[in-house]
């Protein structure tokens, strides 16, 4: 059996992330919003996994986040992919990241053996907060996200980087965690 996963960084509810993410979707561009309550910092995604490597995977996830300690990110800043002018992705920065990438280029390097592609673009961290499906207004939704790149939208404790699967339904993704690996 395969499962669809990615590994992840899980974020904390913030009340400012909320009212930037009702900001967007009141730009008046179609987009699909996070769910606040399923927001993570993806490290990975492996998409189709079967079940069998999850011990590799586990072990692999151990060695990505050996040496490194707790640390905590500020949220801070937002943007969008691939830029403003053609927007896919409206995002929220992170500040104080650095060992973020390391963990996520240790797990590139991991994994790769296990049949898991490397990403074609160099890790860039961030909390993605909406999706765009269509492209109307997209001016309006490029100053919504303007008027918010200098927003604070709390801090992250990283203490922790989880495998999770995600089960795609009608209503969104549902995420269960299958292996932790905790740093320190």
């Amino acid at each position: 059996m395969t499962f669809r996963a990615f590994i992840a960084v899980e974020v904390p509810f913030s009340a400012e992330l909320e009212k930037f993410s009702e900001a967007v979707k009141a730009s008046g561009t179609s987009v699909k919003s996070v769910d606040l309550a399923n927001i993570h910092i993806t490290l990975k995604f492996l998409g189709e996994t079967p079940e069998e490597k999850v011990p590799a995977i586990e072990k692999i996830m151990g060695e990505a986040v050996a040496g490194i300690k707790p640390f905590r990110m500020n949220m801070k800043g937002a943007g969008a992919f691939p830029n403003l002018d053609r927007i896919s992705v409206v995002w929220a920065g992170l500040e104080g990241a650095e060992q973020l990438a390391v963990i996520a280029e240790r797990l590139e390097k991991g994994l790769r053996p296990l049949g898991f592609e490397p990403e074609k673009r160099k890790f860039s961290p961030h909390v993605t907060v909406a999706r765009v499906r269509h492209s109307p207004n997209l001016r309006e939704l490029a100053e919504t996200v303007r008027d918010w790149e200098l927003g604070e939208f709390g801090e992250v404790s990283v203490d922790r980087i989880i495998l999770k699967k995600s089960v795609l339904t009608p209503l969104g993704p549902v995420y269960s965690d299958v292996a932790t690996a905790s740093l320190g």
